[in-house]
């Protein structure tokens, strides 16, 4: 059960993915999340590190989309928009079904695709439940939506608990 909530590999911000990794573990799509992942809560803004990430990304030949549970298409098309990529809104994570979307706009599919995202029990469970490659980063900052706020605090409790009774299994090494 607790490997549902182990992400493949851990990032302190986006533009700290070693992208030549990426591409060495076979990724060809990224499903990333907006909030609190590309940028800070609710804001319109890509910053330049992220901006530059996305160039390198691009370069490197990997396809990316946003995924979000933001229900404001509006907010989620600004940022997308700035950064020339497809996006989902509205997205309901965990649940499968905007992962696939993103998927089927990126055309790829489970072992060529990595989820990105700040956030356990959304972004790492949804992501794995479908088999994906999964990147924890850490949240740009603490302001965020207050159901998230609530969840920050069961995401503790769930790595003290992981750390201290489930310790991760060694990894397999990926086959290409």
């Amino acid at each position: 059960m607790f490997d549902y909530f182990r992400p493949t590999l851990q990032a302190l911000s986006l533009d700290h993915i070693v992208i030549e990794q990426l591409v060495q573990d076979g990724i060809k799509g990224l499903i990333i999340d907006l909030d609190n992942t590309m940028t800070p809560w609710n804001d319109l803004e890509v910053g330049p590190k992220v901006a530059e990430w996305f160039i390198k990304v691009k370069a490197a030949g990997i396809s990316a989309c946003v995924v979000s549970n933001n229900k404001r298409r509006q907010r989620v098309a600004a940022v997308a928009e700035q950064l020339a990529i497809p996006f989902v809104f509205g997205a309901t994570k965990p649940r499968g079904r905007a992962f696939r979307a993103g998927m089927k706009l990126l055309g790829t599919g489970q072992e060529d695709t990595a989820v990105i995202g700040d956030q356990l029990f959304t972004d790492i469970l949804g992501g794995n439940r479908l088999g994906l490659y999964t990147i924890l980063v850490t949240p740009i900052n603490e302001h965020e939506f207050i159901g998230t706020r609530v969840m920050r605090r069961l995401e503790r409790v769930l790595v003290w608990i992981m750390k201290h009774f489930a310790p991760a299994k060694p990894a397999s090494p990926k086959i290409h």
